[in-house]
């Protein structure tokens, strides 16, 4: 379970910098509400990882449970801002329906750890 963690933090750290600099870019090129909205979406979900697989790491929720949905955090959250910073820059997406997929994706995952957190602990 360490190991799986470990790779969570270092996940959230490269999705914290990627959001820092989309944020950074947002604040300096014309029309970039997309690079506003991925931003926010990888900063945000960065935490929500940490949060996961620290819960996880300790017991709080299902182990299995919430691993699962903190890698569905870093795959859901990459997927919607890579579509939106895709758009920004290249004028087209990573594929159609890419950030709605990613948007789903992150809900499906939130339920997750709520249901992790509702399934019983094994001891």
């Amino acid at each position: 379970m360490l190991r799986v963690s470990r790779i969570l933090v270092i996940l959230a750290g490269i999705m914290g910098a990627d959001g820092v600099i989309l944020a950074a870019l947002a604040a300096h090129e014309p029309d970039a509400a997309r690079l506003a909205a991925a931003s926010s979406m990888l900063l945000f979900h960065a935490s929500a990882v940490l949060g996961t697989a620290a819960l996880a790491e300790r017991g709080i929720v299902h182990a299995a449970i919430g691993i699962a949905a903190a890698f569905g955090f870093v795959v859901a959250a990459a997927l919607f801002a890579g579509d939106l910073t895709l758009r920004q820059f290249a004028g087209h997406g990573l594929f159609p329906m890419a950030a709605p997929t990613g948007g789903t994706m992150l809900i499906a995952s939130w339920l997750a750890l709520a249901l992790a957190a509702v399934w019983p602990r094994r001891v």
